[in-house]
């Protein structure tokens, strides 16, 4: 037993924060990859008593939370235009809202209030983690030919470890992500030609101490996002892109990637209506020269730094 290839992850939004809201294998498993975990804030207290003796008393346990991270493949809630992904609840507990408008998309955009948190339980073949209150940050990793990931981060209040066995049916969306290719990416109305486009929530997950919870953590909340990213063009005739002048003039830069995929309920979107360099430096891709250009993403109406469609 104990195969790290027979492992689910179960995620829940929570009605209330900490509150588990049983999640169930028909309805809440999510697919994943690259499952981690580890303690998170975890308080183990020394005791440096002086005696007659020169060794150390043992360590006094504290408390901790549990922070756990894996990845998903981006891809849409498949069969109709409206019907959220599976990894819905994973991007609310990360600070997006979810939108979904009647027989025309989902969209998730990031919100400053209201954020939600998820109970996940996670099997390790045999092993049952519970975890509640769980809110975290995502990165998104889009490169040519390959299938969109999602990294995801999150920390919660550890329930319990428990002897139970793997979920025998867990149900999953069975459409297949599209790959990153027929992708028109524009950066400010520029279609520049890149292997990838990186981007992350930077979100900022604060776990004050409580002295009054058994874990010795009160809710766990995101309190500031600050979204980066970067992406690597191939370098064109300044007529037709100057990042240099777009870095020193602080040139905002909408970007967007077009349509990923072209099946009806497997279509994505990304768009950041306010980019900006950050920098510019030399790449080079296979005798190609490019440039390597990180780069800030902030609000241009408010809490819209990324809005990602699902159609």
């Amino acid at each position: 037993m104990g195969l790290t290839n027979r492992e689910v992850i179960l995620a829940e939004i929570e009605v209330s924060y900490g509150v588990d809201p049983v999640p169930v294998e028909a309805d809440n498993a999510i697919l994943v990859e690259n499952i981690g975990w580890s303690n998170e804030g975890l308080r183990m207290n020394e005791r440096p008593a002086v005696r007659q003796n020169i060794g150390m008393l043992q360590m006094v346990f504290g408390g901790t939370l549990r922070a756990m991270t894996f990845d998903v493949e981006v891809k849409g809630g498949g069969g109709a235009v409206d019907l959220p992904p599976e990894f819905g609840p994973l991007l609310r507990a990360c600070g997006f809202g979810e939108t979904i408008n009647a027989a025309t998309d989902v969209q998730y955009a990031p919100v400053s209030t209201g954020h939600e948190s998820i109970t996940i339980y996670y099997f390790q073949d045999g092993i049952r983690h519970i975890l509640t209150g769980c809110v975290g940050n995502v990165s998104f990793n889009l490169e040519t030919g390959a299938l969109g990931k999602m990294s995801f981060t999150f920390t919660g209040h550890l329930v319990s470890v428990t002897d139970v066995a793997l979920p025998t049916g867990p149900v999953y969306q069975t459409n297949v992500p599209p790959p990153l290719i027929s992708t028109p990416f524009t950066i400010g109305g520029f279609a520049a030609v890149i292997n990838a486009l990186t981007f992350d929530m930077s979100n900022t997950v604060a776990t004050p101490p409580d002295m009054s919870a058994s874990d010795g953590y009160s809710t766990v909340r995101i309190t500031q996002r600050d979204v980066q990213g970067s992406y690597d063009p191939e370098a064109d005739l300044i007529a037709a892109d100057d990042p240099f002048t777009d870095l020193s003039a602080g040139t905002q830069l909408a970007v967007t990637t077009g349509v990923i995929g072209s099946v009806v309920g497997n279509r994505i979107q990304f768009d950041m209506p306010v980019g900006y360099n950050k920098d510019v430096s030399p790449g080079d891709r296979d005798g190609v020269r490019t440039y390597d250009i990180p780069l800030g993403f902030a609000e241009s109406a408010g809490d819209d730094e990324v809005n990602i469609t699902f159609t």
